[in-house]
């Protein structure tokens, strides 16, 4: 018997969030993020539904063969540039594009005098400290990559915010002046903002916006959901409820024995657990929807199967849906009680969960 988890991709919730965050970009382009398999939600079907998006970003050429099997003719980015002089070949075959963000890379591209034009974007580090060249030297490396045959001149300037999802950090204001500071001299168009650049810094707007979590109605700020910025969840994590037992007060839970039932009760058990991707530190009671009853777990995600307080969900039966996160369960609120990010979960579900579209 198949097992009951299901992973359904709403996309008109996609495409909606595509148009809402060109409506506050206010005419910049806009690259839609779909690195981590479309954070979780199927690369080529989240394509699909951002093929008006101006570029896309991954994170691997990989992503950038598999966009262009599917036909997809947009520009892609791939964001941490190349790791080995044989990928510069790969790049121009697929018609990718290259961020350059370290003296390596550089040195690959100066090693291929006569090879054909490859468009790039120059990354510039102004306080992440991650990835990027040292903001001070942007003019040098700015020249270097224009004299270059194999670089097509037409460079774009980047970089990447490390505290932008804090409204009231002053340390994006200085990261952004940094940049200005450096590239005020230089053409091309500019590239800083990521999602949470996006709603707290409009001055940062430039000439291109990279989102990647807002696409997928995820927030990017700390105690809120991506529906109270406007945007839509665009994936509903679901099961069925197997089994129901009822449990007598002073009784154990599952592994470990962490979940004492205060009364007789009711328990639910679904068929899901971190083998799916659901987060084995989800802690007794998180919440879930039996239907459209709110319920919550008690004891410790297992391998497949969860158990679910059902003294909410009286009417609850055997093949009921539970909800694990979706539009009417914020994946946020989830993931507060798991102790991590939405990021994290939507891109942990595995591959033995079935995934469905639901839209055109």
């Amino acid at each position: 018997m198949a097992r009951s988890a299901v992973a359904t991709i709403h996309l008109d919730a996609l495409r909606a969030n595509l148009a809402h965050i060109r409506a506050l970009a206010q005419g910049a382009k806009v690259m839609a993020v779909v690195k981590a398999d479309a954070y979780g939600h199927g690369l080529e079907r989240c394509a699909r539904a951002f093929a008006d998006a101006d570029a896309f970003g991954v994170a691997s050429i990989a992503d950038g063969l598999r966009l262009r099997a599917a036909g997809h003719r947009n520009r892609i980015v791939v964001l941490s540039g190349p790791d080995a002089p044989s990928d510069l070949a790969e790049m121009r075959r697929l018609n990718l594009e290259a961020v350059i963000h370290h003296e390596s890379q550089l040195a690959m591209l100066e090693a291929e005098p006569t090879a054909p034009r490859l468009r790039v974007w120059l990354k510039l580090d102004t306080g992440m400290h991650r990835l990027g060249f040292p903001a001070e030297r942007a003019a040098e490396l700015y020249e270097r990559l224009q004299a270059l045959p194999s670089s097509d001149p037409d460079i774009v300037l980047m970089t990447h915010f490390a505290s932008s999802d804090e409204f009231d950090n002053d340390f994006t204001a200085r990261q952004i002046s940094n940049f200005e500071n450096a590239t005020r001299e230089l053409s091309g168009e500019r590239a800083l903002s990521n999602s949470a650049g996006v709603l707290g810094w409009p001055q940062a707007r430039g000439d291109w916006v990279r989102v990647g979590g807002l696409l997928y109605g995820l927030s990017v700020a700390e105690g809120k959901t991506g529906a109270d910025f406007g945007f839509q969840a665009a994936m509903t994590l679901s099961t069925r409820l197997i089994a129901i037992n009822r449990v007598k007060r002073g009784e154990r839970i599952g592994y470990g024995s962490t979940y004492e039932c205060p009364e007789d009760m009711p328990v639910g058990v679904a068929a899901i657990g971190y083998g799916d991707g659901y987060p084995r530190s989800a802690a007794s009671g998180t919440p879930v929807l039996v239907g459209d009853a709110q319920a919550s777990i008690v004891g410790r995600v297992s391998m497949d199967l969860i158990t679910l307080d059902l003294r909410n969900a009286p009417g609850a039966r055997l093949g009921d849906v539970v909800t694990l996160w979706g539009p009417k369960l914020p994946v946020e609120i989830v993931a507060q009680y798991a102790g991590t990010i939405s990021y994290e979960l939507t891109c942990g579900v595995t591959r033995r969960v079935l995934f469905a579209e639901d839209g055109h």
